[in-house]
């Protein structure tokens, strides 16, 4: 019994053992067609995450990393984005209705269709960032303020002349 032991006992410990040294798959999280309204995802790492046609209402992303997040047609009207990084995310045809972008990074984020109304850009970067121009000249008559991340002018990144 005691022979057994000493052969079976390594075969069963060995994969415990190396479990730390593996490391765990990162899948990202999808939150598509949820209602997450007023929800709090500030400072969260949430790269590459799916919030495809999902309303998220008043909900506080302040300081979030959404490098590569797709929010495509999510609703987020009063949401906080302030000191956000949204570099390379989707937002086409998102609703930003009185949203708080100022001090965001969005370089290289695709936006085309984005309906914009009442947002605060203070300090955000729109470095490479499709907009349809009616959407440009909105942003363009509110926009003002340097990026602390990135030290470009907002009216700069948006090519406003």
């Amino acid at each position: 019994m005691r022979r057994l032991l000493h052969l079976f006992l390594p075969l069963v410990l060995l994969p415990l053992l190396l479990l730390p040294l593996a490391s765990p798959a990162r899948a990202a999280m999808d939150y598509a067609k949820q209602v997450l309204i007023g929800h709090d995802f500030a400072g969260a790492d949430l790269r590459g995450v799916t919030f495809n046609l999902t309303n998220l209402r008043d909900a506080d992303f302040h300081g979030a990393d959404l490098r590569g997040a797709s929010l495509f047609g999510a609703k987020l009207q009063d949401a906080n984005l302030s000191g956000t990084d949204l570099r390379e995310a989707t937002l086409d045809s998102a609703v930003l209705d009185g949203t708080d972008l100022r001090n965001a990074v969005l370089e290289n984020a695709f936006a085309f269709n984005t309906k914009v109304t009442n947002v605060r850009i203070e300090g955000a970067d729109f470095t490479n960032v499709p907009f349809r121009g009616d959407v440009l000249s909105k942003l363009c008559a509110s926009a003002s303020g340097t990026n602390p991340v990135t030290g470009r002018q907002t009216r700069d990144t948006l090519d406003c002349g």
